[in-house]
């Protein structure tokens, strides 16, 4: 798949669906799940890569999780920034 070849994606998954690995077959499974958008990914050549790494409001929303509401998040990001 490095080569920009996501057109060839349903035909992997198909062979990976024989394959007696479940490990696999799971995956595939969950590929096909969202199917048009991992295609994408692989045949388009624009990605995310000017944005990696820059996750800190990903970081303070973990952290936050189940604990607190919108406003301590908003707080949290302003004050990170």
């Amino acid at each position: 798949m490095n080569d920009r070849r996501g057109h060839q994606l349903e035909d992997w998954i198909a062979r990976v669906q024989q394959d007696p690995i479940p490990a696999l077959q799971t995956f595939a499974t969950g590929l096909l799940q969202d199917l048009d958008a991992v295609v994408a990914g692989l045949i388009l050549r624009y990605g995310s890569g000017a944005v990696e790494g820059h996750r800190k409001i990903k970081v303070i929303k973990r952290q936050i999780f189940g604990r607190a509401n919108f406003d301590l998040l908003h707080k949290r990001v302003l004050h990170a920034a």
